[in-house]
């Protein structure tokens, strides 16, 4: 009983009116129109409403099975079928380079296939996730032969790709990882370990599937210093791209989820498997961390499409389930109750539902834009700051849009009461995919550290100087612009705020380590709520002089208003919990904890 209907009429709103990707391709070289534009996104919001939609209960309710005795995997019923579909329509290489087979289109163009994808059917949406993250590793990272060997069968979607870094001692903290590398007399390498929670280890779409995989040379440094990255494939491969024999890699199990149970989690176990070395030894983390990240930006994705197909089906709900009058006296008196949505409860639910949905698909497609000025832009300075932004947008874009996604779906369930809890109307499984989104790929503390002792602290606020120059830029071009007035004095307050939360608390850790720690979480959710105001306040001004119903104009305006009213005060929250220090995590002994 769950729908979805791709939300086409915002995805060009956000491209063609706030983003204004026509101008930005233009300057690119990109050799894309409008035309071709709309036949892309139509023909992608028709295969995933048809497709994919349909079986998302089927995913949900059938799992992958596992054969013990042979190490294989079935995916749910249609699960194949659909990926057939989806590489005879050229999706999997919609982005990808022309030298490699691919249609070399946007990536922001590409952001908006994964939303669908993800909103359609989030377990089948992982296999060709993680093909994505290993095309762009390979791409980066690979030698020449590699990427013809192993590129061109991922980009036609002949083959898949996996991460292989988790072990079943060491998850975020990859400097315990023990599988082994030893080097072979052909040049090649033999890889002997077991990686655990491999996404997509082992399925029946594809011939083949290139792992990577994280490993330790015999004579690699400890720790994080001594990781290696290496392709090892399912089915043996040469250096001519010929696929040999089967390699000796073999899935051990699969974990039986809280959600997703579509998408094949699996123990991976490698008995001597031959590999080829990634790049440079003992440089390992460097190419993974071009897969982690382009995964990590998609994983944020997977939340705004969460968020979507939660809000949709409770918005329809509201609409037709009649339950008491309206507080304010009836609404529509020739009925025998007033339908949900004329609740004020109802409504701030959906609203923020709506708030949080449509901003952050602004704040993720702004994100994917970035990717294709890095890859395209012939202007070195553009290209580095781009990178600069980007790389201080990722942990925002993948911890904020996934634990709002869990928070969004289960206002979407409440909206529905208690059919909500009940398996048919598919919210409770919404509810169950989306607590994965802030796990993987890096929790959504391992996000916060990142974002403010990574990118904040050691890189000494580069990318932060890049959004503050973005959003004072915005306020200064609008601050006579009656449309946006309300709300351009407190975006300014709050970009103020940050810049001097972030300067306090840089003086702290300096003292105190664990202060920087302290502040982490709230400081990511701070500069979240900060980024999603200013793409509110874009979309209002974007939304006047738009080719827009009126009653989609009035809505953004209103839910702006919502937004800034009742969303983004939440930032006095994490003030309060950063102002308050370490000291107040940290006092209570581990004797105590009782």
């Amino acid at each position: 009983m769950n729908h979805y209907k791709a939300p086409v009429a915002d995805i060009r709103f956000v491209l063609f009116d706030v983003l204004n990707v026509g101008d930005l391709y233009a300057r690119l070289g990109i050799e894309v129109d409008r035309e071709m534009l709309d036949a892309v996104i139509d023909e992608a919001a028709r295969f995933n409403e048809t497709v994919l939609a349909p079986l998302n209960a089927v995913g949900d309710s059938e799992g992958c099975g596992f054969d013990p005795n042979t190490g294989a995997v079935t995916t749910p019923t249609g699960f194949k079928a659909a990926y057939d579909q989806f590489v005879e329509g050229g999706w999997s290489g919609l982005t990808a380079p022309e030298a490699f087979g691919g249609q070399h289109l946007p990536e922001s163009l590409g952001a908006a296939l994964k939303e669908m994808i993800d909103a359609a059917n989030l377990a089948w949406g992982n296999y060709p996730l993680l093909s994505h993250g290993a095309t762009e590793a390979l791409r980066q990272h690979g030698q020449p032969w590699q990427q013809d060997a192993f590129l061109k069968p991922i980009v036609a979607g002949r083959w898949t790709g996996t991460m292989c870094l988790t072990e079943p001692h060491c998850g975020s903290d990859l400097g315990l990882l023990k599988t082994r590398a030893e080097p072979d007399a052909d040049g090649a390498y033999s890889i002997t370990g077991t990686k655990i929670f491999i996404t997509a280890g082992e399925h029946d779409f594809t011939e083949n599937i290139v792992h990577l995989v994280l490993a330790r040379l015999p004579d690699a440094p400890a720790g994080t210093k001594g990781i290696s990255l290496f392709i090892v494939p399912k089915m043996k491969v040469d250096r001519e791209g010929r696929m040999g024999e089967r390699n000796a890699v073999r899935c051990g199990s699969i974990e039986h989820k809280m959600g997703i149970h579509g998408s094949a989690t699996c123990v991976m176990n490698f008995d001597g498997a031959q590999g080829y070395l990634i790049g440079e030894a003992n440089r390992g983390l460097v190419a993974m961390f071009t897969m982690m990240n382009t995964a990590r930006l998609a994983v944020g994705i997977q939340g705004l499409a969460l968020i979507d197909r939660a809000y949709q089906n409770a918005l329809a709900y509201a609409r037709d389930r009649l339950q008491m009058r309206s507080l304010s006296g009836p609404k529509f008196p020739d009925k025998p109750a007033d339908p949900l949505i004329v609740h004020p409860d109802i409504r701030r639910m959906l609203l923020t539902c709506k708030a949080l949905s449509e901003g952050s698909r602004l704040l993720a497609t702004h994100a994917a834009s970035l990717v294709d000025i890095i890859e395209r832009s012939s202007d070195p300075s553009e290209r580095q700051n781009a990178d600069l932004l980007l790389s201080y947008l990722t942990p925002v874009v993948k911890a904020c849009l996934t634990e709002w996604s869990v928070e969004c779906t289960y206002h979407a369930l409440q909206v529905f009461g208690g059919h909500g809890y009940i398996r048919e109307w598919g919210m409770e499984q919404l509810a169950r995919d989306a607590r994965i989104t802030t796990i993987y790929e890096g929790t959504t503390g391992i996000q916060s550290i990142d974002l403010l002792g990574r990118k904040i602290v050691q890189q000494q606020g580069a990318g932060l100087r890049q959004a503050a120059a973005m959003l004072d830029a915005f306020c200064r071009e609008q601050e006579g612009n009656p449309a946006v007035a309300e709300f351009i004095a407190t975006l300014k307050t709050r970009q103020g705020e940050l810049a001097r939360m972030t300067l306090e608390i840089a003086g702290k850790a300096a003292g105190n380590p664990d202060e920087l720690g302290a502040a982490a979480y709230d400081y990511l959710f701070y500069t979240g709520y900060v980024l999603l105001a200013y793409w509110w306040a874009r979309a209002v001004v974007a939304a006047e002089t738009a080719d827009l119903p009126e009653a989609v104009k009035a809505g953004k305006r209103e839910t702006a208003r919502f937004y800034f009213a009742r969303i983004l005060p939440r930032c006095d929250a994490h003030a309060a919990a950063i102002a308050s220090g370490a000291d107040t995590l940290m006092s209570l002994a581990d004797s105590q904890f009782t």
